[in-house]
């Protein structure tokens, strides 16, 4: 007690002698000021008295555990708590309840054995119609209600007589997985089963423990797998893939026990719920998630992904007797072409040439990103993309402060899955200096030229530098990231297009080239069918103008042969020997709008086809030109494309039920009609759709 006492006493002392010394100084400033006269010398006293009172404040931020930010204290935080717990019990709560909260309160007060004075009894009655004609008044749209309207395509389909034929498996796309901890290192623990990616503990993490989070999720760069101390797997189950975070559903609408009332998102048609009607189930739905930071070759070797989805496809034909349906969305699509190699291959699946044909009855690619994403060069180059250069400018300072275009290009380069989106085809596909297959004929400048910079930053700043078609930006890219991503490329894929058809068999055994259906063919499956569904109408990036700045560190400058580290006792910061800063900045050039422009020029994106997120060549080329062929096609499986017009409705969020956007089109009414009515027997009635001009496009890509 003595101890403690004393201690006390000197913490006391240490906190005045603090506060004194500081009066002091200040009181020393205040009676100079009173001595000097003119206004330049008052203000230089002013600006001094101000210094030392930001010095003092550090001083006692540090001395004082007392004395911290307001926002960070328990006086702001406690308030705060109860009132968003308020706003969130009356958004939830029904009206024929609110007559009830008096007793509830009272029953849960003696359970504890807490006693109140006596109140008056309050009649909420009132509160009760009040309510009432309050949410009466919000048009029923913007209600989130799960009143049954989200299955009336599979009542549709139900009233026809169609059931369940054959068994589904599900394969979401990029980032569409949730993604949780199972590392049970003293500094990841308390992550332990906790969401790293996806629902609300990510948002989280990401605001106020960035750097552990992103320390998490980074891939080792040289192995491409987990960093020492993390662990990360991929959720599993049905729910691993329904929403991104809470009320933001991709697949499916929230499990039952988070269903309320009032939810967060109108109704519309979503696949697992139409599914259902149809007597769909766990015995014969299958949600295949997987971590899609992994290069496909690492999603086999750590996690057996392919084995896991090939067991699940022969015990569905096992047990139900009939051929499995694939719907794969976005990325997922790729992951799927890959399976089909994998599944094959003598040295990895071991399947043969006839096990396609003989388990998969059909392929439904949602908004396959068949021949690359646009955004995926720009996010490996600097961190950007539409997404976050058409921000306004508040939002931009904002996010460049926490999370800043070096960052995020670090954290995308660190993920190999997602570099399966690179552009693939390269010149013969997204065309050259002066022709690009989509370029509308008024055109003032070419999609060919994938990335760009305006005249004047070329000559002045960079002479060396010009634009670049997509096989020069791939080249250029790669020079301004660090080798273990250039290595990582090398090893997992490749981008170019194959015309040898027999080079094109012996690629079957090659893994590097199974993401690219360029350069391998589709199974040898005759009876199976392949729907390419996706959407139309909605303005995608698809090339950009660039801005070059001044000369910073790279971060394959510790890659030379004879780097070092400038600390030499714990290697913490590794730089190359003179420490010169040799690459160039660049960044897309979001000053550069211009609206009347052809094509439309955006905060430096020029835009394009598609569904808001993959190009339309990258959709549908190669579903009506390229699978058409046998060079890549040698079965000649039935390929049947359904372009599906993006309509929303401006005053619903999200669109509604005919929106087509690239993530939204899962809950479209029409895609959902294509998916029951092949996995229910009734495919034949699904025919080829366009809205578009891709057939013309695509006759325009150099194939030959």
């Amino acid at each position: 007690m003595t101890g403690m006492n004393v201690g006390k006493s000197t913490m006391t002392r240490r906190r005045k002698s603090s506060r004194v010394g500081s009066d002091s100084a200040v009181d020393g400033l205040k009676a100079k000021s009173r001595d000097v006269d003119g206004d330049g010398e008052l203000h230089a006293i002013k600006d001094e008295l101000k210094k030392e009172a930001k010095e003092v404040k550090e001083k006692l931020r540090k001395e004082d555990p007392k004395y911290r930010n307001f926002f960070t204290s328990r006086r702001f935080l406690f308030p705060l708590g109860i009132f968003v717990g308020l706003l969130l019990g009356f958004i939830f709560i029904k009206p024929v309840d609110i007559p009830d909260i008096p007793a509830s309160l009272a029953v849960l007060l003696s359970e504890y054995d807490i006693s109140l004075p006596e109140f008056p009894q309050l009649d909420l009655s009132r509160v009760e119609t009040e309510w009432r004609r309050l949410t009466s008044n919000i048009p029923e749209i913007w209600k989130l209600n799960n009143d049954g309207r989200e299955f009336q395509v599979g009542d549709q389909m139900a009233a026809r007589g169609l059931s369940a034929m054959y068994p589904v498996v599900l394969i979401p796309g990029v980032i569409s997985t949730g993604l949780e901890s199972w590392s049970t290192s003293p500094e990841y623990r308390t992550f332990f089963r906790q969401k790293m990616w996806g629902g609300f503990h990510m948002v989280q993490q990401v605001t106020f423990n960035k750097d552990k989070w992103m320390a998490a999720l980074m891939l080792d760069p040289v192995t491409g797998l987990d960093p020492a101390g993390a662990k990360v797997r991929a959720a599993e189950g049905i729910d691993a893939a329904s929403s991104f975070i809470h009320g933001y559903w991709i697949w499916f609408g929230l499990p039952s026990s988070w269903k309320t009332r009032s939810s967060l998102l109108p109704c519309r048609s979503k696949i697992v719920e139409n599914l259902a009607v149809v007597n769909y189930d766990t015995n014969n739905l299958y949600l295949a998630p997987y971590d899609w930071r992994l290069s496909y070759y690492n999603l086999e070797e750590r996690d057996g992904y392919f084995s896991k989805l090939k067991a699940m496809i022969e015990g569905f034909k096992k047990r139900q007797g009939r051929k499995v349906v694939l719907t794969a969305h976005s990325m997922g699509s790729t992951v799927l072409l890959y399976f089909f190699k994998w599944v094959e291959s003598p040295h990895h699946g071991g399947g043969g040439s006839e096990w396609v044909e003989n388990h998969v009855e059909a392929v439904i690619s949602v908004a396959g990103t068949h021949l690359g994403v646009a955004k995926a060069m720009a996010a490996f180059l600097s961190g950007e993309m539409k997404d976050t250069v058409q921000m306004n400018p508040a939002a931009t300072y904002v996010l460049e402060r926490f999370f800043s275009r070096k960052e995020r290009g670090k954290l995308f380069r660190s993920w190999p899955g997602s570099a399966s989106m690179w552009v693939k085809g390269g010149n013969a596909v997204w065309g050259n200096g002066t022709f690009a297959p989509d370029d509308a004929e008024n055109a003032s400048h070419t999609h060919g030229e994938l990335i760009a910079f305006r005249h004047a930053l070329a000559t002045t700043q960079d002479l060396e530098v010009g634009n670049m078609t997509a096989d020069q930006a791939g080249t250029w890219v790669l020079e301004h990231t660090p080798t273990t991503f250039q290595k990582m490329m090398a090893t997992n894929y490749s981008n170019g297009i194959e015309r040898d058809e027999e080079q094109l068999a012996r690629n079957n055994l090659d893994h590097r080239k199974w993401t690219n259906p360029l350069e391998v063919q589709l199974p040898y499956a005759p009876s199976m069918k392949y729907y390419c569904v996706y959407g139309h109408g909605k303005e995608t990036e698809r090339s950009y103008w660039y801005a070059r700045g001044e000369f910073e560190h790279d971060e394959s400058s510790p890659d030379g042969s004879n780097a070092m580290c400038s600390n030499a006792s714990d290697c913490l910061t590794p730089r190359a020997p003179l420490d010169l800063p040799l690459m160039r900045r660049s960044w897309i050039d979001a000053e550069y709008t211009d609206e009347a422009a052809q094509p439309k020029i955006r905060n430096g994106v020029k835009m394009g086809e598609g569904d808001g997120t993959v190009s339309l060549l990258s959709l549908g080329a190669m579903c009506v030109e390229g699978w058409k062929r046998k060079r890549w096609n040698p079965a000649g499986i039935k390929v049947v494309t359904v372009e599906l017009p993006h309509r929303p409705i401006p005053s619903i969020p999200r669109g509604g039920a005919n929106t087509s956007d690239h993530v939204d089109i899962l809950g479209s009414t029409a895609l959902n009609e294509i998916i029951l009515k092949v996995a229910t027997g009734a495919g034949a009635e699904v025919e080829d759709q366009f809205v578009s001009n891709i057939r013309e496009y695509a006759r325009r890509v150099q194939w030959d």
